[in-house]
């Protein structure tokens, strides 16, 4: 081809036209209209298809024919045939290339109103943004959307659409837009009131008769009114001359979050690396990784003598700057950008590991939480962390089906 016939072809006055179907959706809609197309040597320069609710819509951009006008009677003719709608449109020049500064918005609603998408749309639009695409990344459970939007800061947006999501009663996340978004390979994850329901500690001291007092002490550490390593220290001096045996029983008496095995399920087949990191005991979290495969994973040490806890800690305590030294551990050593690590937390002492990812998610957190961190869920579902990473209900569903337990 020619340097002169080169520009021709993507001139924005070259003369294209639009072919739109509409109509109920069954096999061999799309190949019929493509076979006609084919019998007159034109060039497919885009096409997009979508079905709702067994309503097929389907837009194919060409280069116009000499004569339009004998391809909208053909169309015609098929679209007789298949008891469809078909618009044929001649006009000029391909699809307007999206607008500088590209965003992925995920609203997730249990449920999603109209009128909450609605909102999310007209703040978008009051930016200045615009919505260049929508789709559906789960109906269940909850209603996920993911809307691809062009023309405005990230930074903008997420401020913007934060403040209607709560409005709405809606998490709405805000992500940059490209390939590093889908190239998140490190998730690292709390364990208390995360990645299981409840917290370790308090379960212990349920079995030691000090629950209330330790209870009062974790509430105020985890909306960060105390030292954590401090108030640490002070729980479990309660636990001193409780069997050891206790663990065993608590660890039993664990429950996961909702959607937990799914999450690292799905990221383990996708060849993400996931971690752990618990202000909690590596008693339990030891067993933790054993049952769900976990790569990586960093918690405190019981101190047990004579098969009795001792009330003490061993070694260093993972606290909030020692939850952020072991995620930049984890990515060194799986070799993860800081970029492309997720982190996952509820209480003050996650602050500093959510800042020191890529993306923080605060999971049913905390205020002080919610407020610091680049997105929040209120959903119980950990697995809709997923929809996040731009996977979605169906592609889960399908892996599961393949690869049944």
């Amino acid at each position: 081809m020619t340097e002169e016939a080169e520009l021709e072809k993507h001139s924005p006055d070259r003369p294209t036209v639009l072919v739109t179907l509409t109509g109920t959706d069954r096999p061999g809609l799309t190949s019929a209209v493509l076979s006609t197309i084919a019998t007159r040597g034109l060039e497919v320069i885009d096409a997009e298809q979508v079905v709702l609710r067994g309503r097929l819509v389907l837009g194919v951009l060409l280069s116009a024919p000499r004569d339009h006008k004998d391809l909208k009677e053909e169309l015609k003719v098929l679209a007789d045939v298949l008891d469809v709608d078909i618009s044929v449109k001649k006009g000029v020049g391909d699809n307007e290339p999206r607008r500088k500064g590209r965003s992925q918005v995920t609203v997730i609603g249990h449920p999603l109103s109209a009128a909450g998408l609605a909102a999310i749309a007209g703040r978008i639009a009051d930016t200045g943004a615009n919505i260049d695409r929508i789709s559906r990344m789960a109906r269940y459970p909850v209603t996920a959307m993911e809307i691809a939007v062009s023309g405005a800061d990230s930074d903008t947006l997420r401020t913007v659409l934060a403040l209607e999501g709560v409005r709405q009663g809606l998490d709405v996340a805000v992500q940059d837009g490209g390939l590093y978004r889908r190239a998140k390979r490190l998730i690292v994850m709390d364990v208390d009131s995360t990645l299981i329901q409840g917290e370790v500690i308090e379960m212990l001291a349920g079995h030691a008769g000090r629950l209330e007092e330790v209870a009062a002490v974790t509430e105020q550490a985890m909306r960060g009114e105390l030292d954590f390593a401090e108030s640490l220290r002070h729980r479990v001096s309660k636990l001193e001359g409780l069997p050891a045996s206790a663990l065993d029983e608590v660890y039993d008496a664990i429950q996961l979050a909702p959607g937990a095995r799914t999450l690292v399920r799905t990221l383990k087949r996708l060849g993400y690396k996931f971690a752990i990191v618990s202000g909690g005991f590596s008693q339990i979290t030891g067993k933790l990784v054993a049952e769900l495969g976990i790569d990586y994973a960093q918690a405190n040490e019981l101190e047990i003598v004579d098969g009795k806890l001792t009330g003490r800690l061993i070694g260093e305590i993972v606290d909030r700057a020692g939850k952020a030294t072991a995620l930049r551990r984890f990515a060194a050593q799986s070799g993860t950008p800081l970029s492309q690590t997720v982190a996952i937390g509820d209480g003050a002492n996650d602050l500093d590991m959510l800042a020191a990812a890529g993306l923080g998610v605060a999971f049913n957190a905390k205020p002080v939480v919610r407020a610091a961190a680049d997105t929040h869920l209120s959903v119980p579902y950990l697995d809709t962390i997923l929809y996040l990473l731009g996977i979605s209900r169906e592609e889960v569903e399908a892996a599961d089906a393949d690869n049944p337990a």
